[in-house]
């Protein structure tokens, strides 16, 4: 009989979880979850976090760390666009932040829906401390979009998304698409279903974290949907696509690394929530993976690089 013969965690969840919290803001507020991080240049730690407000209301919110552990939350908030259009498009919630470092600067991609279903906003920043609004990038309906770090061969950028079908259920795959000028973007492929991934994500992938070169190819974690009796479980999945052929998936983890076990995963807002946002990877081979836990706090757990592409190539 084939199984899988699993025998230890891919992932290890940081004693001090979680990592964030309501009560480390100056304002009262009801959650922080679902936020993305990034190593800058110097070294530091920049993580710009997802806030609900009382009303739940969102605000993105700066916080610095000098080891990616400990982050203190910045005095204020982020500016953002004043418009109508963007009052109309984000007027429900925005949300989902996703930094990629490529020419030079970090572009910011930005879930927003309002008025006009999902679009993602982008903006762009040389240093993190403000963002500079630059454009909608899609139509609706398409979300969880993370830009790679490194141009394709022929010098367009690719991105990965979930476009929302309602043949599934307003969920969907994990496509790639490319673009001249990171605005305008087609010749798209479907690229992981989630009827390859029975059962924890059957009910709805998407890409959540930033590409990461590896030996193999390219690295993603993505966020993984499970409907059981009561709710939603969303889980980690891994995978590593092709280096020169991204639209190729060499190996698919057909189990996840990382699923709701603790407290702070189990019980909150939205319940049995382990949703990636960010992974960083240090010289030493630890990767740090930035999840938001029962959409009410912020959370890390670490991994030896080797142990995740062992579960993308034997799981």
């Amino acid at each position: 009989m084939e199984y899988a013969k699993i025998d230890k965690d891919v992932f290890v969840r940081h004693p001090g979880n979680p990592i964030l919290t309501a009560f480390d803001f100056p304002l009262r507020i009801r959650a922080v979850y679902n936020s993305s991080a990034v190593k800058l240049q110097n070294g530091k730690y920049v993580m710009l976090c997802r806030v609900n407000q009382l009303n739940h209301m969102t605000l993105l919110w700066g916080a610095d760390s000098n080891d990616g552990i400990h982050f203190k939350v910045r005095p204020e908030p982020f500016e953002m666009p004043k418009d109508e259009l963007w009052k109309a498009v984000s007027r429900s919630v925005y949300y989902d932040p996703r930094i990629t470092f490529i020419d030079g600067q970090y572009i910011v991609l930005i879930a927003c829906e309002g008025d006009q279903g999902c679009r993602v906003a982008m903006f762009r920043s040389k240093d993190l401390n403000s963002l500079e609004f630059v454009n909608y990038i899609n139509v609706p309906d398409n979300r969880n979009m993370v830009i790679f770090p490194e141009k394709f061969s022929d010098g367009r950028y690719l991105r990965l998304e979930r476009p929302s079908t309602s043949a599934h259920g307003g969920k969907g795959n994990i496509w790639l698409s490319f673009s001249p000028d990171l605005i305008h973007w087609g010749d798209s492929r479907e690229i992981i279903k989630t009827t390859e991934l029975w059962n924890f994500a059957i009910s709805g992938l998407g890409p959540s974290t930033v590409p990461v070169r590896v030996k193999e190819g390219w690295l993603i974690l993505f966020h993984s949907i499970m409907q059981n009796c009561t709710t939603r479980e969303y889980s980690v999945g891994a995978a590593i696509i092709d280096g020169e052929k991204p639209w190729i998936v060499k190996h698919l983890a057909k189990h996840p690394v990382l699923y709701p076990q603790a407290e702070y995963e189990m019980r909150g807002l939205v319940e049995h929530v382990c949703f990636p946002c960010a992974k960083i990877i240090e010289p030493d081979g630890t990767v740090k993976l930035y999840y938001g836990g029962a959409d009410t706090v912020q959370c890390l757990a670490t991994a030896r690089l080797e142990d995740i592409i062992f579960a993308c190539k034997n799981w």
